[in-house]
């Protein structure tokens, strides 16, 4: 009796040291991957996405913010003009809510043309001709949500965006771009209001807007399938103002790099724990935490968009 007692002991533990090894395996391999360059420059940027080891496929769009005039810190043609051309990618951008030099198509166009997008890509104003709704599952606060009627036109998208702060979100990065960014003038009215409001701008509602922002970027990538949408952020011009403030505050902190990812919540994490760290860091976070800006991140993860756990692998 003694030795069979003996001989179930043992077995329980290489039971309980198996199980351990597989959830310790299952916690390393659950951990996005981050990729982090210094270089900010036009070859640094070519160099993380390349990293990323993706193949677009079909029509490729490139979103960015267009930038709103006169001093913004939108991504420069110079910047982003080697990677764009590289994937023949087209420009993709939306209408402003904010009644800015970016509300309608008609002054977009001259912004775009001015700050020179045109001369280095096509350029589509995706909801130019309206919008579509594409349906969120398992979100917080919005069941539908509104992007440009030219969404559906393309097939694979690299979403490129400026990390920076953000007057109302706390931050802006990956998870602003592809809800806020991606969405239409409807769907950005639709987004600040948390499902309350189409063509009125609301902004009672601080936790329901950022949950809205996790929804609505649930619904792009569910949309869109994972496999076809990857992520770059550019750690430059870090100002606690976002690009759609025409005059916004001069940074504190220093230029970090670029990261990119296939995890937009792995890298919003991984730039906002940069930028935590950076020396002149103190407006930045007051404005992230009176905003309550980490709560995009925690909602982001909690309905299954990507994973605050991440591996940062340094390419340079």
């Amino acid at each position: 009796m003694k030795k069979w007692l003996l001989v179930a002991g043992c077995a329980i533990v290489v039971i309980v040291a198996i199980i351990a090894i597989i959830m310790i395996c299952r916690g390393k391999s659950s951990k996005s991957r981050v990729y982090f360059t210094s270089d900010i420059s036009a070859d640094g940027l070519v160099r993380a996405y390349n990293a990323l080891n993706w193949e677009p496929h079909g029509l490729v769009a490139v979103k960015i913010s267009t930038g709103e005039p006169p001093h913004s810190n939108y991504l420069r043609p110079e910047l982003i003009k080697k990677l764009i051309q590289s994937v023949k990618g087209t420009i993709v951008e939306c209408n402003t809510a904010y009644n800015g030099a970016r509300s309608d198509s008609k002054s977009h166009w001259n912004v775009i043309r001015k700050h020179g997008f045109t001369d280095i890509a096509p350029v589509d104003i995706q909801d130019e001709e309206g919008s579509i709704a594409l349906p969120v599952n398992g979100g917080k606060v919005l069941t539908e949500n509104y992007v440009g009627s030219h969404f559906d036109n393309y097939d694979s998208y690299i979403v490129l965006s400026h990390f920076k702060g953000h007057q109302m979100a706390g931050f802006g990065g990956a998870l602003k771009n592809i809800s806020i960014g991606f969405g239409s003038r409807m769907g950005k009215f639709w987004i600040h209001s948390a499902g309350r409001s189409k063509d009125t701008w609301m902004d009672d509602d601080q936790i329901g807007f950022l949950e809205a922002m996790a929804d609505a970027g649930r619904a792009v990538v569910d949309h869109l399938g994972r496999k076809n949408i990857v992520y770059i952020n550019v750690l430059n011009r870090i100002s606690v103002d976002c690009d759609c403030n025409g005059n916004p505050a001069e940074p504190d902190i220093h230029d970090i790099g670029i990261l990119a990812s296939t995890d937009p919540v792995a890298l919003d994490q991984a730039s906002f724990d940069m930028v935590s760290n950076a020396a002149g860091r103190e407006k930045l976070m007051e404005r992230i935490s009176d905003r309550h800006g980490v709560h995009t991140l925690e909602t982001a993860a909690e309905i299954g968009l990507g994973s605050r756990k991440y591996k940062l692998i340094n390419i340079d």
